[in-house]
């Protein structure tokens, strides 16, 4: 086995691939980049080299200095990660060249599958369905056009090197078709230098389930069950789980051995994926198959009990598969959400900055969390926003499901924005719960984006709950720090008016330690926690049934959060309610007649002038951030008056791009 490996990669993938390497006994060298000098994975790594500027084009993609830095610390062999060299044959070449190992595949499986023309042909011919289409790469938007209503709308404009959800657009009309080929073939340019595109038929209700493979270099290949990853935002996948709800035991076997069977064509070896799009029939097509580690594998390492990187290392050493397809089976349920920095309230922007306040949940048999990030630390606009990938395990899918909604609920993060309380609503949506999803459920769900979780009466009362126990062990703390009682009554009773979601209700409270009994107009309720000020999280029993409450305080209460629902907590004596409501109401700035920008990032292009009449829905302006091409549309007719911005200008969130009159 290695003595040492190097790791090309950062961030919560690399910190994974250090853990499992210190449990075998295999030292660690992480690359870092200027941005990275203070990451997680470099203080984690025995060693650490330093490969370049933040921009990943000048350090983490840039093959010669990560062989470099191979060499100079004495590394046997590389692990890619994913993203970056990950499916870059020629970079697995090079380090083959040099002596070193390749934890991954050979290059002729990474080049046969990192095509997606090439791979549906191989596909095809080892007899694993496909999906109907134009394999050919299309010459222009007119081609595109003309091929998309030969092969029937809806279709899929995909980018052939594409990956990670860039590079495609779904087309319903001609109009779709021209568009979405041109915004595909400039996003497939800039994230991968290769703008071929291709089209083929989009299936309807479909389902996102993928095969984890593990082959060696002896010929030997087997299929460890499946992953869900329909629930998808822009393709890209946000919520995973093992196994799928929706598979039957047939349907499983037969594109397990489908997957095997393609990866056996192209000589695999190493840890793999081959994704399938299901229909609602159970009808199943080869979507493409991932030659690298895949960002979800957690969740089939729970429910297998199988080290994934573990076996990629003994793979690589030209150790034999320990385990047989016999052996493979499948135990509980895991669920996986991918926690990201981006605000879900403002059409999940990404966001950039330090984080303040960084709090995971305990880590535990059910609880896993894996990161690249710690308090203190920033999330750059160099690199993919993720913070952490959260999973859970249960005996059941309920079982993780509800162990999934309290670790999140747990988790505190301050300092920017992030997805969680958009992934609690996904966990506690009926139809999700119900197993009943498709590629399009968070179109469907959400056709107008997110607005909040759904506030139910019972996350009401336990937010009123939670608001008058917390108050009420701040003013006795505060009443003892002092030394005196502002109230005789204080210790014994206090009465409160907490307002929530516009609603008044008359508290009282007789807190007795990790104990108290709330009382909401009528009805009494026992609280047990052992909370004390500065938490930032109130974890404890509301009526036997346990609840994670965040924490933000507010001039006169708490802003709370739990279950994806953010509120306005105010938490007044009587007397001070019944002045509040003679309050004047803050008018918000009028910002209608101003597109503003909604992220940071690169202003690609400008599409209107000054003057220039426009239409509700026409683009306005192209911006580019985390890789990523956002078009900006008029949300209503207008002129404009202004322009104060232009392509290659680097805009801050809300600045002012353009003025109408």
């Amino acid at each position: 086995m290695f003595n040492k490996i190097l790791i090309a990669n950062r961030g919560e993938i690399a910190c994974r691939v250090i853990k499992t390497a210190r449990k075998m006994g295999i030292k660690t060298v992480a690359v870092y980049s200027d941005a990275d000098a203070d990451a997680l994975h470099v203080e984690m790594a025995d060693e650490a080299v330093h490969i370049g500027p933040p921009a990943a084009a000048e350090s983490y993609l840039i093959a010669d200095k990560i062989l470099e830095a191979a060499k100079a610390t004495g590394a046997e062999a590389i692990h890619p990660g994913y993203g970056f060299l990950s499916e870059r044959a020629s970079f697995v070449e090079a380090v083959q060249a040099a002596g070193l190992t390749f934890i991954g595949p050979d290059p002729y499986a990474i080049t046969a599958m990192g095509d997606k023309i090439t791979s549906k042909e191989l596909a095809a011919k080892a007899g694993v369905t496909t999906v109907p289409g134009h394999m050919d790469i299309i010459k222009d938007a007119d081609e595109a056009v003309k091929i998309s209503a030969q092969i029937g709308y809806p279709v899929m404009l995909k980018a052939s090197a594409g990956g990670g959800g860039k590079g495609m657009r779904i087309a319903w009309n001609d109009e779709e078709a021209r568009e979405g080929y041109l915004s595909a073939q400039n996003e497939a340019r800039s994230s991968f230098a290769d703008d071929r595109v291709f089209i083929e038929k989009f299936i309807e209700e479909p389902r996102h389930i993928e095969i984890q493979v593990l082959g060696d270099k002896h010929g030997n290949v087997i299929y460890l069950g499946e992953r869900e990853c329909s629930i998808q935002r822009r393709h890209q996948k946000v919520v995973e789980e093992a196994p799928s709800p929706f598979l039957d035991e047939a349907t499983r076997k037969a594109m397990g051995e489908e997957a095997v069977a393609l990866a056996k064509a192209v000589d695999y070896c190493s840890a793999g994926t081959v994704e399938f799009i299901v229909d609602k029939n159970r009808n199943f097509y080869f979507l493409e198959m991932n030659t690298r580690l895949q960002v979800e594998h957690p969740v089939t390492e729970l429910v297998t009990g199988v080290d994934l990187v573990e076996q990629m290392l003994r793979i690589a050493d030209g150790e034999k598969l320990t385990m047989s397809q016999d052996d493979v089976t499948l135990t509980g349920w895991a669920v996986e959400n991918r926690v990201y920095a981006e605000d879900p309230l403002r059409g999940f922007l990404p966001s950039i900055g330090r984080l303040s306040r960084y709090i995971p949940p305990a880590e535990s048999e059910t609880v896993r969390v894996d990161t690249g990030v710690y308090e203190g630390a920033e999330i750059s606009m160099f690199y993919d926003p993720m913070i952490a990938k959260l999973v859970t395990y249960g005996a059941t899918r309920d079982e993780a499901i509800a162990a999934q909604r309290r670790a999140l609920d747990e988790y505190y993060i301050r300092g920017i924005a992030h997805n969680i309380p958009f992934l609690s609503a996904l966990m506690a949506h009926p139809r999700f719960q119900a197993g009943d999803m498709t590629t399009n459920f968070i179109a469907e769900e959400y056709p107008d984006g997110f607005e909040g979780g759904s506030l139910t009466d019972t996350t009401k009362e336990a937010m009123v709950v939670t608001a008058t126990m917390i108050n009420a062990i701040e003013v006795s703390r505060a009443s003892q720090i002092e030394g005196q009682i502002s109230e005789p009554e204080a210790p014994q009773l206090m009465r409160w008016v907490v307002t929530i979601d516009n609603e008044a209700f008359d508290t009282s409270i007789i807190p007795v330690g990790d104990h108290a009994e709330v009382v909401i107009g009528s009805k009494s309720v026992e609280v047990e926690s052992d909370w004390m000020p500065g938490d930032p999280v109130f974890k404890g029993t509301i009526d036997g049934t346990y609840h994670a409450i965040e924490i933000d305080y507010d001039a006169i209460g708490y802003t709370l959060t739990t279950d994806g629902v953010s509120l306005p907590v105010r938490v007044q004596t009587p007397r001070a309610a019944e002045l509040y409501k003679l309050m004047p109401e803050k008018i918000a700035p009028d910002t209608s007649k101003l597109l503003l920008c909604p992220m940071p990032g690169l202003v690609v292009s400008i599409a209107v002038e000054e003057g220039a009449e426009v239409k509700a829905g026409q683009p306005l302006a192209v911006v580019e951030a985390m890789k990523m091409e956002n078009i900006l549309r008029a949300e209503r007719d207008g002129v404009v008056q202004s322009i104060n911005a232009a392509a290659g200008d680097s805009l801050a969130v809300d600045d002012v791009i353009i003025e109408f009159a």
